[in-house]
């Protein structure tokens, strides 16, 4: 109840009484009047009673939120104001004479309010004032706090007066903030606080029956992009639309939260076959197999799914939830709409990831990254031509960590981005630094992953990068895979033409193994091929790898562009690329990839392409 409530409600019961102790006052001293001048001061007194009255009765009836009502020796009505018309649903005249339990007490209430006044009037014993929920007109309860004044309690004709303020507001916003403290606002689910407690509960019950459950996180795969692409109220509508479905699917002792803005959690308990919970997963996986209309559109969507079981994977909600989120990334790992059931060695390997997120960011900041770097060789005279850069971690305290290792993980991060920026810098102080020693050395080629590509401002950093060491095309060249081509979208066209029409090299690394397709050679701004080492290994053994890697050589011939031997490791798969007229050569026959200091002594002793070399 508010202040000016509060504060108002007790001024009016002071009024009250102080208008009754008047009128007490008033009837004594008439029927003690003895002379004239006695009489003239009881009319003066009657006429201000009177004034006071109807100024007080007028305040009553303009009251908009405070209810009062007046009630004689038998309940029954004798006053009756506008807040109580509004606040009940009778009218003044309707309610004069009716009875107080008959109006506005519910039926179960009657008896014990009957008996309370009753005791009131006989007794003397005072009705509480108290937070009450009783009856409008139309059997609606209606939230009060209820104060009550009895006036000439010692006589024959006690009244009672109730003065009742409206508690619906107040209600109303606390069963908002109740419900806002305990659900997710958009889908009306349990929020995760609810959740775990409702979890908790179910797993007592599954504990006592010796019953198993099943908790599944689903996570929405790509739904950043379906909010940018569609707007965000789009993307609540595919939620609340989600949230219908996975109702569908559920049963009564199911319970179910939206965790996130793209979360889902779903617990089954009561589980107990294998069997059983394949079909559940199959249930939950139902509900994204019909496209979702938004935007005027159909769109389909997938989810990735984590699951861990009870008890075998957790014996409080939390553990369940947190194991099953780790097999949901776990998930994710393997692509759009995949499943993964959560276990302990997944657990240890995730933590060992994470970890190494944390040791590779400081490794970045302490000099244990370095540049090495291994010639591209002319198959035809074994000379020298380009440098491809290769990033290698060297711990203080420990074994090399290899970059197919921490690589992947740094793009699942966003310290691919830095690591990024450092090999441009580091690649471009390199060749600065070997351009000013007049060493004899053309191209030094970086990659760029798939993750990398997707900051807007890439191309504009490469650029700035190059300008700032005075560097162009002929210095430093760039490599990206098929899945790089495949997946960019127009921006990363458009910087990519842009960098081709300035006459920078642009090779396809690993050709051959991704989701190949001849069609981005002929529509993307690419310069080079790399044939993927695993053709090049298996080519004098295998027919069908040497058809392809002859195919690749013919096709990037016809194309117009320069192709590349990766993972030439002996004379056999020396002789055969050369055979294939293949442009350049990479690999352990004629050098291993090598630091920058080693890298400038092969530069400067002139090896033009002998085994020796190799180290």
């Amino acid at each position: 109840m508010g202040g000016y409530d509060v504060v108002f409600r007790r001024w009016l019961i002071l009024r009250c009484h102080k208008l009754a102790r008047r009128w007490q006052q008033l009837r004594a001293r008439w029927s003690e009047a003895q002379s004239d001048s006695v009489q003239d001061d009881i009319e003066l007194l009657r006429r201000q009673y009177l004034e006071s009255e109807q100024r007080f009765r007028a305040l009553l009836e303009s009251l908009p939120r405070v209810a009062v009502q007046g009630y004689d020796r038998e309940r029954r009505v004798i006053y009756w104001n506008e807040a109580s018309t509004r606040l009940y649903g009778y009218g003044a005249a309707e309610a004069q004479g009716q009875s107080l339990e008959e109006l506005i007490i519910p039926e179960s209430m009657r008896e014990s309010v009957i008996q309370a006044h009753r005791a009131w009037v006989r007794e003397g014993v005072n009705i509480p004032a108290e937070e009450l929920e009783l009856q409008h007109k139309s059997g609606e309860p209606v939230s009060v706090f209820s104060h009550h004044v009895m006036l000439g309690e010692h006589t024959e004709n006690p009244l009672m007066f109730c003065v009742d303020v409206d508690l619906s507001a107040q209600k109303r916003a606390y069963r908002e903030l109740d419900f806002a403290t305990r659900f997710d606002a958009l889908t009306r689910l349990p929020n995760r606080q609810t959740f775990e407690v409702q979890l908790d509960e179910a797993i007592v019950d599954c504990r006592r029956q010796s019953a198993g459950m099943m908790l599944v996180y689903l996570d929405i795969d790509d739904f950043v992009a379906i909010n940018d692409a569609l707007s965000y109220e789009q993307g609540d509508r595919l939620l609340v639309e989600l949230a219908r479905r996975l109702h569908r699917v559920t049963e009564a002792s199911d319970i179910m939260s939206r965790l996130s803005g793209d979360e889902f959690v779903i617990a089954f308990p009561m589980c107990q076959r294998k069997e059983m919970l394949l079909q559940l997963v199959h249930k939950v996986q139902e509900v994204l197999h019909s496209p979702f209309l938004l935007d005027g559109s159909r769109h389909q969507v997938t989810a990735c799914l984590g699951i861990s079981l009870y008890p075998d994977n957790g014996k409080t909600a939390s553990e369940l939830i947190r194991n099953a989120d780790v097999a949901k990334n776990r998930a994710k790992l393997d692509g759009r709409g995949s499943v993964w059931f959560f276990d302990q060695q997944l657990h240890d390997q995730l933590l060992y990831q994470h970890r190494l997120v944390d040791r590779l960011a400081k490794a970045l900041d302490s000099g244990e990254l370095s540049l090495h770097y291994q010639p591209q060789v002319s198959a035809a005279s074994g000379r020298i031509e380009n440098l491809e850069a290769l990033l290698r971690w060297q711990p203080a305290d420990g074994p090399p960590v290899s970059p197919a290792e921490f690589i992947p993980l740094a793009e699942r991060s966003d310290l691919i981005h830095r690591l990024s920026d450092w090999v441009m810098e580091t690649a471009c102080q390199q060749r600065v630094l070997w351009r000013d020693a007049g060493l004899a050395i053309g191209r030094i080629d970086i990659n760029f992953s798939g993750r990398q590509m997707s900051r807007p401002d890439v191309f504009q950093r490469f650029e700035d990068c190059l300008a700032r060491h005075g560097l162009g095309p002929r210095d430093i060249g760039l490599e990206l895979t098929e899945n790089v081509l495949i997946e960019a979208d127009d921006h990363i066209l458009e910087g990519l033409r842009r960098l081709h029409d300035l006459g920078f090299r642009i090779a396809i690394d690993d050709f051959g193994t991704g989701y190949s397709s001849l069609s981005y050679l002929k529509h993307f701004p690419v310069t080079a091929l790399k044939i993927d080492r695993a053709f090049v290994r298996d080519a004098p053994d295998q027919p069908k790898d040497r058809a392809i890697m002859e195919a690749a050589i013919f096709i990037g011939h016809r194309l117009g562009l320069e192709v590349v031997a990766e993972g030439v490791e002996n004379r056999e798969q020396l002789a055969l690329v050369r055979e294939m007229r293949c442009d350049l050569v990479q690999g352990f026959y004629f050098f291993r990839p090598m630091p920058a200091l080693e890298m400038e002594r092969v530069l400067g002793s002139l090896v033009t392409g002998h085994p020796s070399g190799s180290g």
